[in-house]
């Protein structure tokens, strides 16, 4: 497995990591398999979605600022509840599968890490397994 360092800039961001874990699984010199990414953070997820036009991660943050308010009437003291409830909302771990030493995605498709507590120092897990 490979633990990478990112640090992200705002309180809510998505990043393209598709180069990242792409690395990883040229590496690990995986030509068939599956690439798990894992991210260990209890205020931040992972998902997989449009990387074309950078207005898609645009709204997805909006959208789910308007399904999540970041202010609104939470019990939990640190503050951070809608965080909480977008990292839940959208996962922890994306599964991609791996043929010719890369990642399967579709056309648009990228890996995407999502902020919603920052800016802090962040982990992403990315495990790759070889099919026999």
């Amino acid at each position: 497995m490979k633990i990478m360092n990112l640090s992200t800039k705002s309180r809510s961001e998505m990043l393209d990591i598709t180069a990242l874990v792409q690395k990883s699984v040229a590496e690990n010199k995986i030509n068939k398999g599956i690439c798990v990414v894992f991210v260990p953070h209890t205020t931040a997820a992972v998902t997989i979605n449009e990387n074309a036009d950078p207005d898609v991660p645009f709204d997805i943050l909006a959208s789910l600022e308007k399904i999540i308010p970041f202010h609104a009437q939470y019990r939990h003291a640190e503050g951070n509840s809608a965080a909480h409830a977008k990292a839940a909302l959208l996962g922890a771990s994306q599964v991609i599968p791996v043929e010719n030493g890369r990642l399967v995605l579709g056309t648009w498709q990228a890996v995407f890490f999502c902020e919603f507590d920052g800016p802090r120092s962040r982990k992403i897990f990315i495990s790759t397994i070889a099919e026999d």
